[in-house]
This record gives C-alpha cells, sequence and structure tokens, in this order.
C-alpha cells in the first residue's frame, strides 16, 4: 500500500470507520450541523481519479453510488451532495453529504457561507438515525 507521510488520509482515517474494503473505506464524519455526511477514501495515496486504471475508477464509482443510497435510504434527505475536491488533502476521497433544504447552508455548498441558523431540533432527529446509517454502511457489499 503506497502511503505518504504527512498526508492526513494516509496516517488516519479521518473520522469515523464504518467499512473497510482492500481499495477504500468509508468514513462517517460526525459532524454536528450535517449528521450521515460520509467520506470514500481511497486507501493507496492517489490525488486524483484518473490516477486510477479504468477498473479501479469503476469500482469506486459504484462504491460511492452504493454509500449515496444508503444515505438516501438511511438519512431520506432532500438532495445528496458528492464532491471530490482534494484541494486541501490531495488524496483522492469523496465526499457524500446528505442535504436538506433547512440545513444552516442549503442552497450553498456546506463549505460557504451559512445561509440561516441551525435547527438543533431537527438536527437531533437526523443524529438519531446514526446508528442506523452506521449498521447498513458496515455491511454494504463491496462494489467487485
Amino acid at each position: 500500500m503506497t502511503r505518504l507521510p504527512n498526508c492526513p488520509l494516509c496516517e488516519a482515517d479521518g473520522g469515523e470507520l464504518v467499512w473497510m474494503g482492500d481499495r477504500a473505506r468509508v468514513i462517517l464524519v460526525e459532524h454536528e450541523r450535517h449528521p450521515g455526511f460520509c467520506r470514500i477514501v481511497w486507501n493507496d495515496h492517489a490525488a486524483e481519479l484518473t490516477d486510477l486504471d479504468d477498473a479501479d475508477q469503476a469500482w469506486l464509482m459504484r462504491l460511492v453510488a452504493r454509500v449515496e443510497r444508503t444515505v438516501r435510504e438511511v438519512m431520506t434527505p432532500d438532495k445528496v451532495n458528492l464532491a471530490a475536491f482534494g484541494n486541501m488533502v490531495p488524496h483522492l476521497h469523496w465526499h457524500i453529504i446528505p442535504r436538506y433544504r433547512w440545513d444552516t447552508h442549503f442552497p450553498e455548498a456546506i463549505w460557504a457561507a451559512p445561509q440561516r441558523a441551525a435547527e438543533p431540533a431537527r438536527i437531533g432527529e437526523l443524529a438519531l438515525r446514526l446508528p442506523t446509517l452506521r449498521t447498513a454502511l458496515a455491511v454494504i457489499p463491496s462494489a467487485d
């Protein structure tokens, strides 16, 4: 496995590890305003999707779709945002972010300025779904 020193995603999971495969792992990012926010991290150090061969690219995108489907089923968002920036951490990873019309940043990206105050009761209701999401992600089928 290729690891780079000083790469945060080579050195640590970057959240709560809920699924681990030979090629990638699924992390539940504990985020107060966005329960259900997941990250898929490629295990080897690669910066871009095109650093992978065609078979690995296809495998990774199937995994992204499976995680998105699981998040949709459990968290029932209004929309799901998928992102693969890597500007701050140039290690290939995908963000799967459930979004709600009432969330603090909707319709902007969660990294933008907030659009409204948080709604603790609604966020708390979503947080109650996290054990179910953890269980569902832990048994997600491999993307093979």
